[in-house]
């Protein structure tokens, strides 16, 4: 077997491995948010030349837009690798965003701010999807069998046989465990008495 042959079986596997990695998790949450730290990091340091004009953006407040990138691609990396902080990560992935517009040059010029926004936006609003397991033995596009009230109901002639044969338990026969003493079959409704 040569290289050639053996390189689109493996191309194939790494992409469908990638693509279950990529669907486990907040992919384009964490993407976002790691791709505008970059922006807001970068233009408070950078030196850009228009034409021979050299504009220098570095302010006092450099270092906070370094912390603010730093912080926003720890948080998108952090949504990959752990999926259940991706409500945390969110959020502070939005505030991180809007503290950005006074501090880093309005948010890396909207653009980190944006991507921030979007991201955090994702993250909180991702929700895992089903295991393969549950849904394999359900047909796709069917519901589950329901009794309707008509189906359910024992017709006019017929004693519903069901609880004269079932035995009687304490269980059964008990109210449930209401602690507060209160319940509509004692009268008190909710309400307590002073007695």
């Amino acid at each position: 077997m040569s290289a050639i042959s053996a390189a689109p079986g493996l191309f194939a596997r790494g992409r469908s491995r990638f693509k279950v990695w990529r669907g486990t998790r907040p992919f384009w949450a964490g993407l976002y948010v790691m791709l505008s730290g970059f922006p807001i990091m970068y233009f408070p340091y950078a030196h850009l030349q228009i034409g021979h004009l050299t504009v220098a953006m570095a302010t006092t407040a450099g270092a906070g837009s370094l912390i603010i990138g730093v912080l926003l691609v720890t948080l998108g990396i952090s949504l990959w690798f752990q999926q259940h902080i991706r409500t945390f990560a969110g959020v502070a992935a939005i505030l991180l965003a809007l503290v950005s517009l006074p501090v880093s040059n309005f948010g890396g010029f909207v653009v980190g701010f944006l991507l921030a926004l979007f991201g955090g936006a994702m993250a909180v609003s991702w929700v895992p999807g089903k295991p393969v397991e549950e849904t394999a033995g359900e047909p796709v596009g069917e519901a589950p069998e329901q009794t309707t009230a008509q189906e359910s109901a024992p017709a006019d002639d017929e004693t519903p046989r069901v609880a004269a044969e079932a035995p009687e338990t304490e269980a059964a026969v008990a109210e449930p465990k209401d602690l507060s003493g209160t319940s509509p079959a004692n009268g008190s409704n909710g309400r307590r008495s002073a007695d």
